[in-house]
């Protein structure tokens, strides 16, 4: 195989459309945020990418069929930002792989038209929270104003480290080729998948483009985490009250 492939699975006229990006990372939060639009908008596969940089390994489905691994463009036609949509169940396994993928990706979205680019990611905080603030980061003044205005918080140093994998060079490398891209960082505690905050950066996503979707399913998937963080915390109550070592000294 080839270093890249790029399979055209349909043809589609798209009317100046915006790239959204959503792959596996902290909370799987850009991941949740592009598959829910893909389900509710109705999104069709276009372009499939297969590469050597990501992972040796196929997915088998339900009925047993095994595929090598890709990442999958999707057009979206809705009444606002017409989307192509990238997601997939994996990234570059090396800063090369990094590197060479992203530049493809932007190939295929220039091919297409897109002008535009927003990458959707977390923000680990290291802690569960109730609250959940979306960061952001973006190539030009004019996108960090619009973002702000519609709640995005940009704070110094945050993340920490900088915006790593396909989200952050599609900024880097994206800013360099002309597209004007921004990322969407929704905070999560790292620790689990996070539908709260992924619901969080697609509300920040939706008025940015001018699109709308139920999100009762979403909201079905954070009440079920919701679950499961609260039965965390009980067993991490519970550790609490067990005896320590100097509790112990005290019997026998």
């Amino acid at each position: 195989m080839d270093e890249f492939e790029v399979e055209t699975v349909a043809e589609v006229d798209l009317d100046e459309p915006v790239l959204v990006e959503g792959l596996p990372g902290v909370g799987h939060v850009g991941k949740l945020a592009a598959e829910h639009l893909l389900d509710e908008l109705d999104g069709e596969v276009v372009r499939r990418v297969h590469s050597e940089h990501l992972p040796p390994q196929v997915g088998v489905a339900e009925d047993g069929v095994a595929d090598l691994a890709a990442v999958e463009f999707h057009a979206v036609p809705t009444d606002g930002s017409d989307l192509l949509v990238l997601t997939g169940d994996n990234q570059a396994q090396s800063n090369r792989g990094h590197y060479r993928l992203t530049e493809t990706f932007l190939d295929v979205a220039d091919a297409f038209g897109v002008t535009e680019v927003y990458a959707l990611g977390g923000v680990p905080t290291g802690e569960f929270i109730e609250d959940y603030d979306v960061l952001g980061a973006a190539t030009e003044t004019a996108l960090v104003d619009a973002l702000a205005d519609a709640g995005v918080e940009f704070r110094e140093d945050e993340p920490a480290g900088g915006v790593v994998g396909v989200s952050g060079l599609l900024l880097g490398l994206g800013g360099r080729r002309g597209f004007g891209a921004a990322c969407l960082m929704g905070e999560t505690s790292g620790y689990l998948v996070d539908p709260k905050s992924a619901r969080a950066v697609l509300d920040v996503l939706e008025e940015l483009l001018g699109v709308a979707t139920d999100f009762a399913d979403l909201e079905e998937r954070a009440e079920e985490m919701e679950e499961v963080i609260n039965r965390i915390r009980e067993m991490e109550s519970d550790s609490m009250d067990l005896p320590t070592d100097d509790d112990l000294r005290y019997f026998g």
